[in-house]
């Protein structure tokens, strides 16, 4: 069955209604890396503690704002950390899904067993988990970012003030019009 220009066009619009519902309740997660938090790798510190505290409230407010996919960039510290708490509220409220955006596949490479184990414990729990690229690019972590805000319209960020790729994406998300919650540590 051959398709008119019509009938494709109608089928294209539906798709993109589709996606933009999706986005509406959908949210992802950026912040700070382990080693630039004032923790660093210590989560039994009293201010990560904290910080895993106010990120569980601001998620489950959005799981009661309707919220339903949480997308995780599942890099070391606030990413992977929110992951967790997306499995552990998925306890009380199994229709949420967490969605793994991987910048490379081999993002974990460099990492200490013990936070190799933790990442594909994760990616075993994950409903979804999508690569951005099969190898490591200069690129591929602002293109997961991109992906990310392009299919959110909230973000929730662990953001100290200072430069790098947190604060971009930040900047981005918001020209973007999407709703932006922020930790500070």
């Amino acid at each position: 069955m051959k398709l008119g220009k019509k009938a494709i066009f109608n089928i294209v619009k539906e798709c993109e209604e589709i996606d933009e519902m999706l986005k509406n309740i959908t949210l992802c997660f950026t912040g700070h890396r382990s080693q630039k938090l004032p923790w660093r790798f210590n989560e039994c510190d009293e201010r990560c503690v904290n910080m895993r505290n106010k990120a569980k409230e601001k998620i489950e407010q959005a799981i009661i704002d309707g919220y339903v996919y949480f997308i995780s960039g599942m890099a070391l510290g606030f990413d992977m950390i929110c992951a967790e708490i997306v499995l552990e509220l998925k306890k009380k409220y199994p229709h949420i899904k967490l969605v793994c955006a991987i910048p490379c596949k081999t993002q974990d490479e460099l990492w200490t067993n013990e936070y190799k184990k933790r990442y594909k414990n994760l990616l075993k729990q994950a409903d979804t988990i999508r690569y951005i690229a099969e190898e490591y690019t200069k690129t591929c972590m602002l293109e997961r970012n991109d992906y990310m805000l392009k299919n959110s319209s909230r973000v929730i960020a662990l953001f100290n003030g200072l430069s790098g790729g947190t604060k971009s994406t930040i900047l981005k998300a918001e020209k973007m019009g999407l709703v932006v919650d922020i930790i500070k540590p």
